[in-house]
């Protein structure tokens, strides 16, 4: 914007320019001529090129016509013309609205910016989101710097996956309602769940790990760029957020109406916006213009607006005048001043008293008291020039002072620099004050009383006088040699805001002022409707005379004669009196008309005499200084065509679609602005709206009609629009329609009825396809709460009045048609969704198994069609196993889409959460048409399908509405017969495999048991894992599969249990009796697989309900019994190998001929030769398979319970064997050689029994005090008999553990 200030030739050059770009096409649309003359003329003033007719090479009478015929290039010039003419008054109405809206910024009375209004987040471009996604991109592929763990990353993954890569929020940011806040809330609500079940840390809480959390989801979506930059670089486009300043706000409203810079210059400066008289004038006369229209109206009558009925012409009168009231009140409570002593008194305009009801005119009488002015003086001394009498030590100093008021006193100087700079500020009510300035020295003598003073000066300054420091000549006092003594000093005196100008003139009037003569005149604003021309004399604060100018009309005159004084003359006129003004100049005179015209609020503008005009045109090259700035400015205004929208009389305009046509482009502006306002206009738009409605009477249904039906037009071509904002506009219109009087408004035109309803119906239609595509509306359930917004708002609108609420059956049924159509659209966009992903997926596959599968396609599809013959089938034909891959595929992703609806659109629903489950069972439903497709081409005892089941189920029982709901029995009654039968297939199977297993088994250890053992056992813990994975949700039906697996599992491992048994007897009967026999790894593993049978049945037969227990119970006991027969029979085996050695050492029984034989002959060889005695290889060999068996079943296994029972019954029965043994030769001498060999036996197997740790109970039982007892006597017997036992003893065989 040009300085006001700024001269004419500085853009004349460009202006001139610019105005032949304006100029040209007005003169066409102006006068009209026809085409070949326009065109005649543009080249003739050689303006072909701007004026656009002319075709080329038409300019000379030399060139043919490039058209082929004279009508096709008449039409087709007729047709520019007309488009020329079309462009050139849409300019014209957008210059003249942008001269409104510019009176609405400059001198606003009635709206404020607002303060309260929800701040706008940022949107995301398309390019935005791409850089987003690469950001995150780049961080899953290891790319940044960003440490994080692995949960996090998978967050990440799955926020990407199904947010940023989602063609719905693609849809979103085209749509201008996402922002970097939509994508952090989802995030954050994405998050919550998996950090919720996350294991807890000690040390750790959740709501730390989701913050910072929250912190590197910021530092990936910023990216490398730096914050503070970011901030610097949105600070501009942010501002459009915040409170504007006019400057700000008229920008923005030239690039609303495309104002180019140079139009608003002219305007600006023509209008003069910013002089705020000239605004508050404007608004008086456009007051009183609306007044008297109203008037007119009221008399002759008038085109009213067609009303609902013909009672409300007259209240539409009244309204048009209250209306004009409100706005002279808003007016009137504007301040004048910026605030003093006094504060303005509230008097209205004594012509408009009817209309305002203003009582009695006594109260609009203005006293000589209501106009008393307040001023600031400021007065600068500076130096005194020409004091040569004094000495040059000598002390001087001023003293100032406004008559009637205190005195102040500069610093003291010497006489030869006398300088100070002293300021003293004073007030008064004075418009002529007397300031008084007087120079003193210092008297030197001793009996001096006062000071002497040297001169002194008294001014008389104006708010008009000059602000500078000036030299004035001192009065000098008596006995003062300097006679030429001259101060230098500044009085500046401000000019209130009351104040509106102030001079001489020379005035002479009927009633006040009746001689000519020239007197200092104020013009002063009392109030927005009251101003008064005062006189005033020199030291008085109250005017001698005032005149009240309501009701006069100002404007230029010719010089008057028989008045001397004064050279340029205008007059106040009214009713019964005349007022004559002289001015000694132009200038002055202009200036007094231009304020007095602002004052008085007549329609009338004065033009000032054309002589300066005229003087300007000759050509003179000195410029004409006696016309005021604002004059200059309105004939450049002129010069370049905007005159006529600068004098332009709003009251016969149409401010309806004026209205109408700002408030579209400035919505369109605002949907193409850095922010993501879903329709809500920015604080300083939504400020110049209001002011434009309240000063220039737009009907407030009007207005949020036009806003509805823009946003409707803005929302139906895909845009995000507030359903908050439309319920605002809605029930505006709708209570006003209705009658209810919003904004105090009782008349209903049938306009706004008509349009009312065909709104109505649009909005209705919107709502509905929005809540069918919620999905893709509303996605992710963003913007927040916008979804339960328009439920509310499609309540609202299917009330027939404001009062009675709709029936909720009516509303339901709605809402429950949308939703059924959803499930069908969602469907649909799913399909459509997975098979697109499905083909992508083809393209990664290898390309000979491609090449092979389409062999084989075409092979089938070859086949079919020999078959069929029907040329509606030819296509590509799927394999079972493709289609049903692709059917999981499909429910996962119709699962996903019932987690996001549950997710982020169930709180929308809250109120209708019935009609929620029915629309996810219309969608379950159209996805079992084609799982049921899918299922039918299956073979026969296939079990591939069953992770669809698993996946389908395992998400509907948990679903507290779903569970056992239309489609989940019916996935169940679909896959009930496919688990019955796979149950009995799996037990032949594991019956057959058991038969074949037992009969093949080598008994060679497999984990714990054998390898039949444990492929029954896990064949049958998978079958019922698989089964309990399958969560049944029919409790019968459960309950039956588990009771069945339970007894099929009892009998499998009786089973198994039984066959081992016959296999462990069958190995101990083919081994060996003798000492050679070793326990072989067989005999362990059949304890094994009893140990594993045991563990196994606790968790395969046993039933947590009633009798079903006694499965697990029969077979505990089975399994029991017979690992007590293995280890009887195991027992049984190690006591024969004993009798066998017994059965050795029998043969040196006493008294057999064995003995006898076998003494007598040692006995006689030893006198020859050195015989050897029997040694101890029989024990020997014994305590190594008692070691040996020992050391095997303890190794081997499992179950140490067996083995004990397993060793204290080995113990026990072997050492009764002895005690039996020797109780059978009571009254025999045990030999020396069995002597030896018992005690090395008893005493061995004593030692390593108690190693194995049998219980010293068991050991020390009553046989084995027996046979140690009996053993110890034979050795004594023995040691008396043949002189000593060789080291082998019974006394040490507890203390012996090397032998």
């Amino acid at each position: 914007m040009l300085d006001p200030s700024s001269s004419e030739e500085e853009g004349d050059e460009i202006l001139e320019v610019e105005r032949k770009e304006v100029a040209a096409p007005k003169s066409v649309a102006g006068a009209r001529p026809s085409p070949g003359r326009a065109t005649a003329a543009a080249v003739a003033d050689g303006h072909s090129s701007g004026a656009g007719l002319q075709p080329r090479g038409r300019g000379s009478g030399a060139g043919r016509p490039s058209s082929p015929s004279p009508s096709v290039g008449s039409d087709k010039e007729k047709e520019d013309l007309e488009k020329m003419q079309r462009e050139e008054e849409e300019k014209k109405k957008r210059l003249q609205l942008y001269v409104f809206v510019m009176r609405c910024i400059a001198y606003p009375f009635n709206a404020k910016q607002p303060t309260d209004m929800a701040r706008r987040q940022q949107k995301i471009s398309k390019q935005q989101l791409q850089t987003v996604k690469e950001r995150f991109q780049a961080f899953l592929s290891g790319d940044t710097q960003i440490v994080a763990d692995e949960a996090f990353i998978n967050a990440v993954q799955s926020y990407y996956d199904v947010f940023l890569k989602s063609d719905r929020v693609s849809r979103m940011v085209q749509s201008g309602g996402c922002s970097a806040s939509d994508s952090r809330e989802v995030f954050k609500k994405h998050i919550e769940k998996r950090v919720r079940s996350l294991p807890e840390i000690d040390g750790l809480s959740k709501e730390t790990v989701l913050s910072s959390w929250i912190a590197k989801f910021d530092t990936i979506y910023r990216g490398e760029e730096d914050p503070r930059k970011h901030q610097q670089r949105m600070t501009a486009s942010a501002a459009s957020e915040l409170i504007l300043s006019k400057d700000q706000l008229y920008e923005m409203f030239q690039q609303i109406l495309g104002i180019k810079k140079f139009e608003h210059q002219l305007l600006y400066n023509a209008c003069q916006l910013d002089n705020p008289d000239e605004q508050a004038a404007q608004i008086r006369r456009e007051l009183d213009g609306r007044l008297q229209m109203a008037d007119q109206i009221a008399r002759y009558g008038g085109k009213f607006p067609r009303f609902s009925s013909r009672e409300m012409e007259a209240m539409f009168i009244e309204e048009l005048r209250s209306s004009v009231n409100l706005l002279m009140a808003n007016l009137e409570s504007m301040p004048v001043s910026k605030g003093g002593e006094f504060k303005l008194q509230k008097l209205k305009r004594g012509h408009n008293a009817s209309i305002m009801d203003m009582g009695q005119e006594d109260e609009n009488t203005l006293s000589k008291s209501d106009v008393v002015l307040s001023f600031t003086l400021e007065v600068v001394i500076m130096e005194v020039q020409g004091l040569k009498s004094l000495a040059p030590n000598r002390i001087v100093y001023c003293t100032m002072e406004v008559e009637g008021g205190h005195k102040l006193q500069t610093d003291q100087a010497e006489a030869s620099k006398p300088t100070w700079g002293t300021q003293g500020d004073f007030t008064t009510t004075q418009p002529l004050p007397a300031v008084k300035v007087k120079l003193f020295t210092e008297s030197t003598g001793v009996l001096a009383l006062e000071d002497k003073e040297l001169g002194k000066v008294v001014l008389h300054p104006t708010p008009n006088s000059p602000k500078q420091s000036e030299l004035h000549k001192m009065t000098v006092s008596k006995g003062c040699s300097d006679n030429d003594l001259r101060i230098k000093l500044a009085i500046r005196m401000d000019k209130p805001q009351n104040m509106k100008h102030c001079g001489y003139l020379w005035a002479i009037g009927k009633n006040v002022w009746k001689r000519w003569k020239k007197r200092f005149f104020v013009l002063v604003q009392v109030s927005q409707y009251t101003f008064a021309m005062c006189s005033y004399r020199e030291k008085k604060a109250e005017p001698v005379e005032l005149l009240q100018l309501d009701g006069y009309t100002v404007d230029y005159t010719d010089p008057q004669p028989g008045l001397d004084g004064g050279r340029t003359f205008f007059n106040a006129v009214k009713e019964g009196d005349t007022v004559i003004f002289a001015s000694d100049d132009e200038q002055d005179r202009i200036l007094w008309v231009q304020a007095m015209y602002r004052a008085t609020g007549q329609s009338h503008k004065p033009v000032p005499p054309t002589q300066v005009q005229k003087l300007n045109s000759r050509g003179s090259t000195a410029p004409q200084l006696d016309a005021p700035i604002s004059q200059f400015y309105a004939d450049r205004a002129q010069k370049h065509g905007m005159d006529e929208f600068i004098s332009a009389n709003p009251c016969n305009f149409d401010h309806g679609s004026l209205f109408e046509l700002v408030q579209r482009l400035t919505l369109d502006h605002r949907l193409n602005d850095s922010y993501s306002c879903l329709g809500w206009f920015s604080p300083g738009q939504v400020f110049v709206l209001d002011e434009y409605c309240a000063r220039y009477g737009v009907r407030g249904c009007h207005r949020h009609l036009c806003y509805l039906s823009d946003l409707l037009e803005r929302a139906e071509n895909g845009a995000m629009i507030d359903p908050t904002l439309l319920h605002y506009s809605f029930a505006f219109c709708a209570s006003h329609v209705h009658g209810n009087r919003p904004d105090g408004i009782g008349t209903v035109t049938v306009e706004e009825k008509e349009r009312f309803d065909e709104i109505k119906e649009r909005l209705r239609v919107l709502l509905e396809n929005q809540i069918t595509h919620f999905r893709y509306c509303f996605p992710f359930g963003r913007p927040e709460g916008a979804l339960k917004a328009t439920l509310s708002l499609l309540e609202r609108v299917l009330m027939n009045d404001i009062v009675t609420p709709v029936p909720q059956d009516e509303v339901k049924a709605v809402i429950r048609k949308c939703l059924e159509q959803a499930a069908l659209v969602n469907y649909q966009r799913l399909s459509e969704y997975a098979k697109l992903e499905g083909k992508k997926r083809e393209m990664y596959e290898h390309p000979v198994f491609c090449l092979a599968s389409q062999v084989m396609d075409l092979t089938i599809q070859e086949k079919s069609q020999k078959k069929q013959k029907d040329p509606e089938n030819v296509g590509r034909l799927v394999t079972p196993a493709k289609k049903l891959e692709d059917t999981i595929r499909l429910a996962e992703l119709v699962i996903e889409v019932l987690q996001q609806n549950e997710e982020h659109h169930a709180e929308a629903f809250a109120w209708w959460s019935d009609l929620m489950v029915e629309h996810a069972e219309t969608f379950l439903c159209l996805y079992s048409a084609d799982m049921d497709a899918a299922l039918e081409v299956q073979p026969p005892d296939s079990w591939d399908s069953f992770p669809l089941f698993q996946l389908l189920n395992d998400f509907l029982r948990v679903d507290y509405n779903l569970c056992n709901g239309r489609f989940h029995k019916h996935l169940q009654d679909l896959y009930a017969p496919l688990v019955v039968r796979y149950v009995d297939l799996m037990e032949s199977s594991i019956a057959q495999s058991i038969h074949r297993g037992f009969e093949r088994e080598s008994w060679e250890p497999v984990n714990n048991g054998s390898g039949t053992s444990e492929d029954l056992f896990w064949k049958l813990d998978a079958l019922q894992t698989f089964i309990r994975d399958l969560h049944w949700p029919e409790e019968e039906f459960g309950k039956h599969l588990e009771t069945r697996l339970k007894l099929m599992s009892s009998d499998m491992i009786e089973s198994c249990v039984k066959r081992t048994r016959a296999a462990f007897e069958a190995k101990l009967q083919k081994s060996s009796r003798a000492t050679d026999f070793r326990v072989p790894q067989s005999i362990c593993t059949m304890f094994n697989v009893m140990v594993d049978a045991k563990a196994q049945s606790a968790k395969l037969c046993a039933m947590d309900l009633g009798q079903e227990r006694q499965y697990h119970s029969q077979i505990d006991n089975l399994i029991e019994e017979t690992v007590k027969e293995m280890i009887t029979l195991l027992v049984a085996k190690f006591v024969v190998i004993l009798e066998s050695v017994l059965a050795k050492l029998s043969r040196y029984d006493e008294g057999t001929l064995f003995s006898s034989f076998l003494s007598f002959t040692v006995k006689a060889a030893s006198k020859y030769v050195d015989v050897p005695k029997p040694g101890m290889d029989v024990a020997d060999g014994y305590v190594t398979f008692v070691r040996h068996s020992q050391d095997m079943l303890r190794e081997k296994v499992n179950e140490e319970v067996y083995i004990e029972r397993l060793f204290d019954q080995w113990y026990t029965s072997t050492m009764n064997l002895l005690g039996t043994w020797l109780t059978d030769r009571m009254d025999l001498q045990l030999h020396l050689y069995q002597l030896k060999i018992l005690i090395r036996v008893v005493k061995k197997k004593y030692r390593d029994f108690r190693l194995q740790g049998v219980l010293d109970s068991t050991l020390n039982s009553k046989m084995y005090d027996t046979v140690r007892n009996r053993l110890t006597l034979e050795e004594a017997t023995a040691s008396v008999r043949e002189g000593g036992m060789q080291g082998i003893s019974m006394r040490d065989s507890d203390e012996d553990d090397d032998n």
